[in-house]
């Protein structure tokens, strides 16, 4: 290779982290989704739109439902054209839903077709088809550091609802009649930001390297990090065992997700002001989670990480009815999205770690249905559970122990099995490529 040449693969490295500021910037704006609990309470209230329970989350529910669709179409989208169009078109696509349900103004549930229409549907695919694209983008510039920059990719889109959540609220209470015009100014602001940070999007140049890093070899061996397809990753029971995990660590996680206000007002009375506050707050626990078990998984091994992350979830569950006490409820909650949040973190590297990373976009963009069945599954179950005489003990119960059993998951799960004679690679002790 040239000098010219090497110049041209080699200079963006510096410039890398950069890209990694915008793909924040993006998934800070998309991930104001998990907000969503102030609005649900707002909406339910008898002077607004006087939702029941179920209906409070059927928004919600449609909105992570639509992801897989956005996830899918824009992962592949974006192996032919690029990260940049992708997730400009996403962000725009989600702020446009946003500002569509700030007209679902009505004092019953009248106009919720059209806050389903909005948020759920054209926000959730908009939020879907942008959300993929700097997860598989960030996976090719950062070879080095697969676990660690996934888990950055996302903490963003965790982080989005820290600033939302007391935003939202602040916006409701100047019309708590009428809480769906806080979604204007908030979509207009999304747009914003979506278009300032994936302005920046781009892949590395051909040939790309990172100077001075190699894989290191020895340790168990499997096909040196064989790039499969999508539809040979679809043809191996390990696709379908990595999607499964993802599935119960959504559905478990976001029962709470999507009770968090109504849950802490109710269980440790917590004020309004003070539930819309400690949503915001448990959501640096959402974005934190997506860093810190990255980070984790590279020393414990992929599936021991999900393990705990499961095991940890069940148990605060299952205390999360009884914890009167404001201090106890927000420890335990703070533990389910640390954990919940972890999942989004580590997956995509394990996608990653095995089935490689050249088709990442159309496969974990399939693995996202794992995210939507989960949102499905999750709220409405738990919503029915409660139900309008609030019987959180029976509801948080059944979702501890769902997470428990799904213990036996990751336990079975294990690398795919080389098609060739083996090139040594360095992993873990959970037969995971040692990457961060």
């Amino acid at each position: 290779m040239s000098s010219s040449a090497e110049s041209a693969v080699h200079k963006p490295t510096a410039g890398r982290w950069w890209i990694v500021v915008a793909a924040l910037l993006l998934q800070f704006s998309i991930g104001a989704v998990y907000a969503w609990s102030v609005f649900g309470k707002a909406l339910a209230e008898p002077t607004a739109m006087n939702l029941s329970t179920s209906q409070a989350s059927l928004t919600f529910t449609v909105t992570i439902g639509m992801i897989f669709i956005g996830s899918y179409v824009g992962g592949k989208v974006q192996d032919r054209t690029g990260p940049r169009p992708v997730a400009l078109t996403g962000g725009v696509i989600y702020g446009i839903g946003c500002i569509l349900a700030s007209f679902a103004v009505s004092h019953d549930a009248s106009l919720l077709w059209l806050l389903v229409l909005g948020y759920g549907v054209i926000s959730g695919f908009g939020l879907g088809y942008a959300y993929i694209v700097p997860i598989a983008m960030l996976q090719k510039w950062f070879p080095d550091k697969r676990g660690l920059i996934t888990g950055l990719a996302v903490a963003g889109f965790g982080f989005g609802a820290v600033v939302t959540a007391p935003v939202a609220q602040w916006l409701i209470a100047m019309t708590p009649t009428e809480p769906n015009r806080a979604f204007l100014p908030l979509g207009i602001g999304y747009i914003v930001l979506a278009v300032i940070g994936a302005s920046f999007f781009r892949n590395p140049p051909a040939g790309y390297t990172v100077p001075g890093w190699t894989p290191s070899v020895s340790g168990r061996t499997r096909d040196a990090y064989k790039q499969f397809t999508e539809q040979e990753a679809l043809r191996t029971p390990q696709w379908y065992l990595l999607t499964a995990i993802l599935t119960l660590n959504v559905t478990v996680g976001i029962a709470l997700i999507a009770q968090a206000a109504a849950s802490a007002k109710d269980i440790a009375g917590y004020s309004v002001a003070g539930a819309a506050a400690l949503v915001g707050v448990l959501a640096l626990f959402n974005g934190g989670g997506r860093i810190f078990w990255a980070w984790i998984s590279g020393f414990t091994g992929r599936m021991v990480a999900f393990g705990l992350m499961l095991g940890l979830q069940g148990v605060c569950l299952l205390i999360v009815p009884h914890a009167s006490n404001g201090v106890l409820f927000f420890i335990l909650a703070a533990i389910i999205y640390l954990c919940y949040g972890g999942g989004f973190g580590t997956m995509p590297a394990t996608a990653g770690d095995f089935f490689g990373v050249k088709h990442a976009g159309a496969i974990y963009g399939l693995m996202i249905i794992g995210w939507s069945l989960g949102g499905i599954i999750g709220p409405p179950i738990i919503a029915a559970l409660i139900g309008e005489d609030k019987n959180y003990v029976l509801g948080y119960t059944v979702i501890g122990i769902i997470a428990l059993v799904s213990l036996v998951v990751p336990v079975i799960t294990r690398m795919p099995k080389p098609e060739t004679p083996a090139t040594a690679v360095v992993v873990d002790g959970a037969g995971m490529p040692e990457v961060d």
